[in-house]
C-alpha cells in the first residue's frame, strides 16, 4: 500500500498550546499522539537559521571545522557540506550562466577549502546537543509553501512523497517554465495539484529572503544570525497544514491570530479549520495529552492485548524489546508471538516517531519459527514506517528476530527536552537497592566508630532504609549496635532521597 493511500485513510489533526513560555504542537492520527514538538521561548530552535560564520579551527584528521556562528559552542562542518561558491561573500555564486550548472563538486580535503578565520554563510541542519555543537551546511535550503529554494545547487526535484507518475511529470513540466534565476528548486509535498502561478508566487517570495540574506551578509560582522527559521506553530502552518489535516486546534489567542493571518496570506483555503479553544483548562490537559507526554519518558509501554515494549536508548544506539507480557492468547504459541509481535510493530513506530528517536534503533521481536509469519511482521513494521517523515533506512528482519534501522536526527529528543540526568544514579536511570545502601551506610558508621571517644553518632536516614535495617538487613544493625551501643542514635527522614544520609557527631 502506498504512502499516498494510508494519508487519505488516516484522521489527521493538529493541536497548538502556546503561550509566554512555550509552544507546543501535537500531531494526532485517527486520535491518537504520534507527534509532539516543542519550543521554548527562551531557548528557540536554531534549525533552519542562517548564520555568517568563522572558521575557527580545522581538523583534517576528522575532515571537518569548527565554526563559530555565536552559539555556546562552535559549530561542527564536514567536508562534504562545504561549497566553495559560498566561502567568498562577494561572490556568491559560480555557476555557468548559460547552464546553471555548478562545476562537479568531488569534496576536496578540507584543509584546501577552508582556513582559520574565513567567513562562510551557512545554515543549521542539526541542534546542537549538551555535549556537542550544531551541525552546519554551506548548502542552504529556504522552504517555501509548495517549493524549497537551493541557491548553491543548480538541479531540480521533487519530493519522493508524490509518488503518482503522472503527477510527477506534470510537476517536471512546471518546473521546466519557473525561472529560478540561480540555484535549484524542488517541489514539496503540497505542492501537488497546484499551479504555475502558485509556484511563480512561492519563488518570488524564496528568491526575495535570498537576496535580503546575501545583501546582510556582505555588512555583517561574523557571527551573526542572517535568517531566523519562522516559529514552530508557524513553520507547522506552511510544512504540515495541508488538506489531509481535518482540523487544527489552537489554546492561545495570540497563536490562534497569528496562525490564521499566515494562513490566509499562503492563499490554501484551510484557514476556516482553524478552531481557537476556549473551553475550561488548558487544550493538551483536557485532551489527554499532557497524560501521554508523561507516559512518553517511561521505558515500559503496554500494548493493548496485554503484551508491552521496553525502550532503552544508550549511548550508542536505541534497544526496543518486545514482550507479551500478560498476553496468553488462545490457539497457539505462533499465533500469539505473531499477533504481539503486530500490535507491538505498530506501537513500536508510534513510539519512534513521538519520543524522536534516532540514530541507530534496534528492535528484538519475539522468535517466529514461521518464515510467513516473520514476512508479514516486517511488511507491518514497513507500512508503519512509511507514515515517518524522517529519513530512515531499515535493514531486513534477522534469523536472531532482530531489525536494525537508522533515523535521521535534527533535533533533540523528548527526553532530552523534558528531563535532566539523575543528580543521584548519575544518569544511569536506577538507583541503589536497600541492601546496597544499608551495607554502603555500615562501612561509613564502622569507620568513625574508633575515633568517636563519649560522642554519639547520629545517623539520618529514609524511612524505608530505616525499615529495611530493622527487618531484612537487621543483622547489619545488629553489628552497628554491638560495636556502638548507645552511642549510635538513628532517625528517620522521609524528605531524604532513599540514597542520601547524614551523619553528625554530637
Amino acid at each position: 500500500m502506498s504512502t499516498a493511500e494510508h494519508s487519505t485513510a488516516t484522521r489527521r489533526q493538529l493541536f497548538v498550546e502556546s503561550d509566554r513560555h512555550q509552544t507546543r504542537v501535537a500531531v494526532l492520527e485517527d486520535g491518537r499522539l504520534t507527534e509532539i514538538h516543542l519550543e521554548r521561548k527562551k531557548t528557540r530552535s536554531v534549525v533552519g537559521s542562517v548564520f555568517k560564520g568563522r572558521v575557527s579551527r580545522i581538523l583534517p584528521g576528522m575532515q571537518a571545522a569548527f565554526v563559530d556562528i555565536g552559539l555556546a559552542r562552535d559549530a561542527f562542518l564536514f567536508a562534504g557540506d562545504v561549497r566553495e561558491a559560498l566561502s567568498a561573500i562577494d561572490d556568491l555564486s559560480d555557476a555557468d550562466p548559460q547552464t546553471k550548472e555548478f562545476p562537479p563538486v568531488s569534496a576536496p580535503p578540507i584543509e584546501e577549502v577552508l582556513t582559520a578565520a574565513q567567513e562562510l554563510i551557512v545554515q543549521v541542519v542539526k541542534a546542537p546537543l549538551p555535549n556537542k555543537g550544531a551541525r552546519i551546511t554551506t548548502e542552504i535550503t529556504l522552504p517555501g509553501r509548495y517549493l524549497v529554494f537551493v541557491p548553491t545547487v543548480a538541479s531540480n526535484g521533487i519530493s519522493r512523497r508524490l509518488q503518482e507518475a503522472e503527477e510527477r511529470e506534470r510537476l517536471r513540466e512546471i518546473l521546466e517554465k519557473l525561472d529560478a534565476d540561480e540555484g535549484g528548486l524542488i517541489v514539496r509535498t503540497a505542492g501537488k495539484g497546484k499551479q504555475l502561478e502558485d509556484f511563480e508566487q512561492d519563488l518570488v517570495v524564496l528568491r526575495g529572503k535570498w537576496r535580503e540574506i546575501t545583501e546582510r551578509a556582505k555588512t555583517a560582522q561574523a557571527p551573526s544570525l542572517l535568517h531566523a527559521e519562522e516559529g514552530l506553530a508557524l513553520r507547522f502552518v506552511r510544512d504540515r497544514f495541508t488538506a489531509e489535516i481535518e482540523e487544527l486546534l489552537v489554546d492561545g489567542t495570540e497563536a490562534y491570530d497569528e496562525i490564521v493571518s499566515y494562513s490566509r496570506s499562503l492563499g490554501h483555503g484551510l484557514g476556516n479549520r482553524v478552531r481557537l479553544w476556549d473551553e475550561e483548562g488548558t487544550l493538551f490537559e483536557q485532551l489527554g495529552i499532557e497524560r501521554e507526554i508523561d507516559a512518553a519518558l517511561r521505558s515500559k509501554v503496554w500494548l493493548r492485548s496485554g503484551g508491552y515494549i521496553v525502550i532503552n536508548p544508550t549511548e550508542a544506539l536505541v534497544a526496543i524489546d518486545v514482550n507479551t507480557g500478560r498476553f496468553v492468547g488462545g490457539k497457539d504459541l505462533e499465533t500469539t508471538v505473531r499477533q504481539t509481535n503486530l500490535e507491538a510493530v505498530e506501537e513500536i513506530v508510534r513510539q519512534i516517531r513521538l519520543r524522536d528517536l534516532s540514530g541507530i534503533i534496534v528492535i528484538d521481536l519475539i522468535d517466529m519459527t514461521e518464515a510467513e509469519n516473520r514476512e508479514v511482521v516486517f511488511a507491518a513494521l514497513e507500512r508503519e514506517l512509511e507514515k515517518d517523515r524522517a529519513k530512515h533506512q531499515v535493514l531486513n528482519l534477522s534469523e536472531f528476530g532482530l531489525v536494525e534501522l537508522t533515523r535521521k536526527r535534527s533535533r533533540e529528543n523528548l527526553s532530552r527536552l523534558l528531563t535532566r540526568p539523575c543528580p543521584t544514579c548519575e544518569g544511569s536511570g536506577r538507583i541503589r537497592s536497600l541492601s546496597t545502601i544499608c551495607l554502603r551506610l555500615r562501612r561509613e558508621i564502622l569507620a568513625r566508630a574508633n575515633r568517636l571517644g563519649d560522642r554519639r553518632l547520629v545517623v539520618c536516614v529514609h524511612s524505608e532504609v530505616l525499615r529495611s535495617l530493622e527487618s531484612e538487613q537487621h543483622d547489619i544493625l545488629d553489628e552497628l549496635r554491638e560495636a556502638l551501643g548507645e552511642q549510635l542514635v538513628l532517625e528517620a527522614d522521609s524528605s531524604l532521597h532513599e540514597e542520601e544520609y547524614h551523619i553528625a557527631e554530637a
